[in-house]
């Protein structure tokens, strides 16, 4: 199918990237939020990231001005409904992506395509609440989007093959790489990552290495471009706590038991550097490690 026009549920840190990287490949967008505010923060970061890609060379002014002319804002939900791909970037609770999906549903073309942005949920769990599990698939993409190449399509139990190869269309036009993976607890990227980030914590709170230590170890001796605590405050350390809890639950498995020290992060509200606060303080002019 010809997919023209998107719909992006959320317009957080993931939806307004979203939005961005499609606008930008040349599709009209409809970004939907239950905050005005947080649309106003969107088209506004938006705007921020397109002149800075500008800026860099990348692209030039008339392609940010097309892009930005692309993209309408709504709080309502029914408004999303009008569109060939819905992608939900909501908050990571499977509770709040089955009741925008449920609200959503009456509002639908006929041949709308849903998706979800999730990082750990079950997809084919979340296509059984709907009326078209076959056009239904995970579109995860990765943070921050306009800078991440690769995308995790994944199938739930009755994607059918038409569906895929529209999101797989999709993610080619974008300029972006397509991994397609199967429907089991956090797919593949938080699969692999999120132990090593809670392994990372484990190491912490057993006292092995300090939050520097443990962050220019794997630096320097593994070559990553950041330490892995470091990632986890740019992640955010709720999500990190989410994916785990997924792992564990879904896999039934003690290798991805969440790190006390971590649950005890998320407690105190210390989830990294939306809060101001995580594995490093971030209220000076330089990040100090809180441990």
């Amino acid at each position: 199918m010809d997919i023209q026009k998107i719909g992006v549920i959320g317009a957080g840190q993931m939806g307004n990237g979203i939005a961005h990287v499609m606008a930008l490949a040349g599709y009209d967008v409809v970004l939907n939020d239950i905050s005005q505010q947080a649309l106003d923060a969107a088209l506004s970061a938006i705007q921020k990231n397109l002149t800075r890609q500008a800026s860099k060379g990348k692209i030039d002014q008339a392609e940010v001005d097309a892009a930005l002319a692309r993209i309408s804002t709504t709080l309502t939900l029914a408004d999303v409904g009008k569109t060939d791909l819905v992608i939900e970037a909501a908050t990571e609770r499977e509770t709040v992506k089955q009741a925008i999906f449920e609200d959503l549903q009456p509002h639908l073309l006929p041949h709308t395509i849903l998706t979800s942005n999730t990082s750990s949920i079950s997809i084919t769990r979340l296509a059984s609440r709907t009326d078209r599990p076959e056009r239904f698939m995970g579109f995860h993409f990765m943070n921050p989007v306009p800078v991440m190449q690769l995308v995790e399509l994944i199938r739930g139990i009755a994607t059918d093959e038409a569906t895929f190869s529209a999101c797989h269309a999709v993610v080619e036009k974008l300029g972006k790489t397509a991994a397609s993976a199967e429907d089991f607890p956090a797919f593949i990227v938080n699969r692999i990552l999120m132990p090593m980030i809670n392994e990372a914590v484990y190491t912490l709170y057993e006292g092995v290495g300090s939050v520097k230590s443990i962050d220019e170890s794997m630096k320097l001796g593994a070559n990553h471009p950041m330490g892995p605590l470091e990632l986890a405050d740019f992640i955010g350390l709720d999500t990190c706590l989410a994916i785990m809890n997924v792992l564990h639950d879904g896999l039934a498995d003690t290798k991805y038991r969440p790190c006390p020290l971590l649950t005890k992060y998320v407690e105190a509200g210390w989830l990294g550097r939306k809060t101001q606060r995580g594995f490093y303080d971030y209220r000076g002019e330089v990040p100090v490690p809180t441990r």
